[in-house]
């Protein structure tokens, strides 16, 4: 009797635990449920969030709570851990959608790349003008880029034998990403590797290589016209062919420390490895970093007999075969000019 009297009790107990445990599962489901089908709090159609490297979930969560992208609750912590979603989410700064059901935004997290930022470089600019493009941007300081710009060790781990990367900072539109961090050896990389990207694209030897930049970083600052770039090629082509001085004024630019604006007849006569108006051949090194179409100008210049040029005050210019044909020019189009 007292056997059985016991057996009945344990099984009651039994009974009442485990209907207790399916009422406890059956509330903490409802609760954990009701909120999965909560939206998160209205507000902006999307969100930038930054999540350092290393933060915990829980600290992932305070930061999407303070974000307004969830409600401060428990239950995103226990959802993320139950759908095994807490360790998949990456450090990083990411634009999120608001509005969003929990399990949703943990998904979106899961799968979200970093946000990326545009830096445009146009083409013709200086390594020190580029520099100063990346840190206006609070990417890095002009300093550190300029640094690395003459870094013979750094030059020689791209594959690269001259002294300095001007020139093959190829300008493009390039995307960064604040969070990983690009930092000044990361920009100088990703723009040295472009151009080695367009130089293969464009089937070019490494031959004679760093000459076809040095030309063509002249064709880039001599024309704004696109149809003019083969024909300016092809004018010092012919020129150096004929053993001619190039006589661009960019490269006597470039070669003056601190260019007040206005080129003088003593800028012209001053002796620097970049005043093509005295030295024979090709300058010192390029002048800016050209773009592909310049490159190619070089590569394959115009089958013209120019050896002379002249701006047409309006972007153009004036192609002449000899030397009197080009002076005639210049005072024709230095006239109109001057009216």
């Amino acid at each position: 009797m007292v056997k059985s009297f016991i057996y009945r009790q344990l099984s009651k107990i039994a009974l009442a635990a485990v209907l207790l445990m399916v009422v406890l599962s059956v509330i903490f489901i409802t609760w954990l449920a009701r909120y999965s089908n909560t939206p998160g709090p209205p507000g902006a159609q999307e969100v930038v969030v930054i999540i350092p490297k290393g933060s915990s979930f829980d600290q992932i969560s305070q930061i999407l709570a303070e974000s307004g992208l969830i409600t401060a609750d428990v239950r995103f912590r226990i959802l993320a851990r139950w759908k095994k979603l807490a360790g998949k989410i990456h450090a990083g700064e990411f634009v999120l959608p608001t509005g969003r059901l929990p399990m949703e935004l943990l998904e979106e997290l899961t799968r979200a790349k970093a946000r990326q930022h545009p830096v445009t470089i146009p083409e013709g600019l200086r390594a020190r003008e580029i520099a100063a493009i990346f840190e206006e941007g609070n990417w890095s300081t002009r300093e550190k880029i300029l640094e690395l710009v003459h870094d013979a060790d750094f030059i020689s781990s791209l594959g690269l034998e001259q002294s300095s990367l001007e020139g093959y900072l190829y300008p493009d539109t390039y995307y960064l990403t604040r969070y990983p961090a690009f930092d000044a050896e990361k920009i100088v990389r990703m723009m040295v590797n472009r151009f080695f990207q367009v130089w293969e694209e464009l089937g070019a030897d490494e031959a004679g290589r760093h000459e076809v930049v040095i030309l063509a970083s002249i064709v880039e600052k001599e024309t704004g016209s696109s149809g003019e770039r083969a024909k300016i090629a092809s004018v010092f082509k012919n020129r150096l062919s004929e053993g001619m001085r190039l006589q661009s004024d960019p490269t006597v630019i470039y070669g003056i420390e601190n260019f007040s604006g206005d080129i003088t007849k003593k800028d012209l006569r001053s002796p620097t490895p970049y005043n093509t108006y005295v030295i024979s051949g090709l300058p010192a090194g390029p002048i800016c970093s050209p773009g592909k179409a310049a490159l190619q100008a070089v590569l394959h210049p115009a089958q013209e007999n120019y050896f002379y040029f002249v701006s047409k005050n309006d972007g153009t210019h004036f192609f002449s075969k000899t030397l009197k044909e080009h002076n005639r020019a210049v005072f024709e189009y230095q006239r109109k000019k001057k009216k």
